[in-house]
């Protein structure tokens, strides 16, 4: 007959675990935010390791201790028999393109504004919100009560593509947001790949197809490589790849209130653990815009060009990342 000392140690072994599997996941959360949002990881790679392997293994030793927003269910291994359509509850549209980017162009906009506005020659210039456009895959997260159940693609702006299973491979895009308790919080933004990771990647590949590797390629631009995958049907594609998202607009939103102008949301997006582009600025009336995509322009300019060399043709494609400025 076991002792009541056994009895209680294995009655409470379950509980220590769920407690240390708790701690886990907060404090793998916290330094996949320092890494993927903050840009300033907090310990090396191989202690993140550490912790990730001992994360795996009480899971394993008890798998009612598995939640689904542990980093260990990032990578789903199974191929699904096909994309499912998704409703968006609000159209997801695309933004107006302004082609002359010349300072006279940045003035007609303003002048195109103030007219709408209603607002007079006498009245201050308006306040504009100045942020990068990046060329990748727009995306809509839907959160509730705080937690991501379910990724979706623009598709048409009516119906998207439930992109699910591939975006929880994406460690910048959180399974669960900070302090949001809202019943529906639908986040968009740009599933899209750095240049430097862009150029790791084709260099990556060369090598598969130096070895000798089958079904291997080099990839023409960093959108295509990043909007490709993601509408695959196998999520362990898109885990292989070094994905970013950066967010930058609402959906649908149920019980939360949204902040009055767009740098506060923003702002808001970071304090709740979303990566949103750091490059962003509030500026004031046409003058404000013509500096501001000048500073776009002299940033790209220093930025050396990514080059593509196809081992069949050995020919060369400057391609970079694709970011204008929007008001």
């Amino acid at each position: 007959m076991a002792s009541p000392a056994s009895e209680a140690k294995r009655s409470s072994a379950p509980a220590a675990a769920g407690k240390r599997a708790a701690r886990l996941r907060d404090e793998l959360a916290r330094h996949a935010h320092a890494y993927y949002v903050l840009d300033a990881p907090q310990i090396p790679d191989a202690d993140y390791d550490v912790l990730f392997q001992e994360l795996q293994a009480l899971e394993a030793e008890h798998p009612d201790l598995i939640t689904p927003d542990s980093p260990t269910q990032r990578v789903i291994g199974a191929v699904l028999e096909g994309l499912e359509p998704v409703h968006h509850a609000v159209p997801m549209l695309s933004i107006n393109t302004e082609t002359d980017t010349t300072a006279a162009g940045a003035e007609k906009f303003d002048a195109r504004i103030r007219k709408s506005l209603g607002l007079v020659a006498d009245d201050p210039p308006v306040q504009y919100a100045a942020e990068m456009k990046f060329d990748g895959l727009a995306i809509n997260l839907r959160y509730e009560a705080g937690a991501l159940v379910q990724a979706a693609t623009r598709g048409d702006g009516e119906t998207g593509e439930d992109v699910t299973h591939t975006v929880r491979t994406i460690a910048a895009v959180p399974k669960r947001l900070k302090g949001i308790a809202a019943p529906v919080l639908e986040v968009r933004g740009e599933v899209f790949m750095r240049r430097d990771d862009f150029a790791a990647l084709n260099e990556r590949q060369r090598k598969l197809i130096e070895s000798g590797a089958k079904g291997e390629k080099t990839f023409v631009n960093p959108r295509n490589a990043a909007a490709g995958v993601v509408r695959q049907l196998d999520a362990r594609n898109a885990a292989r790849r070094p994905l970013s998202f950066f967010a930058y607009g609402l959906g649908e939103v149920v019980g939360w209130s949204i902040p009055p102008t767009q740098t506060a949301l923003l702002d808001a997006f970071d304090a709740m653990g979303l990566p949103a582009s750091p490059m962003h600025e509030k500026v004031e009336g046409a003058a404000g815009l013509v500096a501001f995509h000048a500073r776009v322009a002299e940033r790209r300019a220093r930025a050396a060009p990514v080059r593509v060399a196809p081992p069949t043709s050995r020919r060369s494609a400057a391609v970079g990342a694709g970011p204008g400025p929007r008001a």
